[in-house]
This record gives C-alpha cells, structure tokens and sequence, in this order.
C-alpha cells in the first residue's frame, strides 16, 4: 500500500512512509509501504513494510515505557473515532492510534557502531556530532561506549548532523539534557535485547514530542527504517556489514548511479524482494514472532 484514502478523515500531514490524520484530540498514523532513501521517497514500495514497522514499533514502545512515556494508544481500529471504521482494511496492522504532541525538532541519534554518516563525519575531521573520537576507528567498529549524535530534522533536503551545543541553542540546554538521557537509556536497553536476540544495534533515531504531561517518545521506535541491525554472528568491523534494515536499498541506489535528487529511482523486483525478507526476518529475531 503506498498510499492512504480515508474520505472523511482528515489528513493532517504525508510524510515520507506515514500519513497523519486527525482524530479528534488524537491522532492516527498509518504506515505505508513507502521506502525512502537519501531522504527521497522512491518510486516503488516494499510489501509488508508498514505491518513491520508498526507492529515492531508497538512491540519497543511496551519493553521500553517505564524510561519514558510514549504516544501509542491503540492499534485496534474498533478504538478509533467513528470516521475510521470504514476502513479497517486500509488500518489494520499497520496504524496506530496516538497521543496528540507536539514533535521536537531533533533527530536524537545514538550511535554503539562507528557506521554511516558518522563513519563520513570521522574520516573528514575525526569526530562526529561535534564528538572527538579515538584515532585508527574502523568502519563499523564498536564504540567504548555509545555517543548521543542529534541531527537536524529537515522538512525538505538532507539531514544534517549537528553538535550537542546547537541542539541546546535551538531548543534549550535542559531539554537537550533530558532527550540525550533518554536516548541513551532506550539504546542501552534496545541494544541488550537485540544482542541476546543475535543482532547488533549499529545505530538508532529516537523521536520526541511534548504534551500536556512532559516528554513522550513518539513517531517510530527502533525499527529498519531508523536503526541500523547487524547479525552479530560473522561481525567484522574495517567495513560495511550485512544488515537486517534498509541500507541494502542504500547501497543499491548508491550504486545506481543516481544524483540523491528527484525523481528517486523505481526498485527492481530482486531489490524488493530481497528487503521485504529483511523485514519479516527482523521482526521475527526480535520480537520471536511470525507476522500474520
């Protein structure tokens, strides 16, 4: 399903895989099958995606509550508001139904693995999110100890990794203490689960908003489309290295010879087929369940 059609319901935003309607004082998000890459949707969908993002989002947001609150409500579409209910084909197992808040415009990113755009911001200037690091690191080598890199949520364009300090200018220092505190409470604790599972937690996107009540994690939660996976079995850090998330459709754009601007290329059927069995698999080593 790459796109969402409830007449009736207000759509309150599209981004790049979900769409954001309006319900009431609350809010449903719908994931679709979208994919996006270089921060550009791409022209083909990948079949199950949005089943595992939600489901593999609501499994995170229950293991990791008592660190901090999170929006989800409901994923039962009988809960939601009457206008809804039509169209419980388009929302079953792939939205939710959530707290209404207002989202912080932070990409709170914490990296255990040396990888990505930290792996570029290391071999440039030797640091990454304004963190010096350790002469001689390798590609996708393991940290001492997980570093707090926030990135600037762009509404249009790339990303853009910034320091600790410009993420305290922009939304006060001690709001910035206590979303870097979180972040790296959650990681810890996502990280130790994944590894008894099997999978090495690269790196991870946590998301925030603010309600009447304080913080709330929102968004999606550790899934393959925030969060780099490894399988720990075969680890070799000194470069890239197998993943259960979408930087396989990365590397294949990358070498696509495609410029990072619109129009985003279409995907061939391997490349589709190939990530969608990535998806199911890390549903399953991380939550122990089939999805069905």
């Amino acid at each position: 399903m790459l796109s969402t059609d409830l007449p009736g319901a207000e759509l309150v935003s599209q981004g790049k895989v979900r769409d954001m309607y309006r319900a009431g004082d609350r809010l449903v998000m719908v994931a679709t099958d979208r994919i996006s890459a270089y921060d550009s949707v791409l022209g083909t969908g990948i079949p199950w995606k949005g089943e595992v993002l939600t489901r593999l989002s609501i499994f995170w947001f229950e293991m990791l509550r008592d660190i901090v609150p999170h929006h989800f409500l409901s994923a039962n579409p009988d809960d939601y508001p009457e206008q809804f209910r039509p169209y419980r084909d388009q929302l079953s197992g792939r939205s939710m139904l959530v707290k209404a808040a207002r989202p912080v415009l932070i990409e709170c990113v914490v990296r255990g693995y040396i990888s990505g755009s930290g792996w570029k911001d290391y071999q440039a200037i030797g640091s990454t999110g304004g963190l010096a690091l350790p002469a001689g690191l390798r590609e996708s080598e393991r940290l001492s100890e997980p570093v707090f890199t926030p990135a600037s949520k762009a509404q249009s364009g790339h990303d853009e990794n910034i320091s600790f300090e410009h993420m305290a200018d922009q939304i006060g220092r001690s709001l910035a203490e206590r979303l870097r505190d979180c972040s790296l409470a959650l990681y810890q604790r996502a990280a130790h689960h994944a590894e008894s599972c099997g999978i090495l937690l690269a790196d991870t996107k946590f998301e925030f908003g603010i309600d009447e009540a304080g913080i709330l994690l929102i968004d999606e939660v550790l899934t393959p489309d925030s969060s780099r996976f490894w399988p720990r079995e075969g680890y070799r850090p000194g470069g890239s290295q197998p993943s259960f998330d979408k930087q396989y459709v990365r590397d294949y754009v990358a070498s696509s010879g495609w410029n990072k601007q619109p129009p985003a290329p279409t995907l061939p059927p391997e490349v589709v087929e190939q990530t969608a069995l990535k998806y199911l698999e890390i549903f399953r080593l991380l939550t122990g369940r089939e999805l069905n």
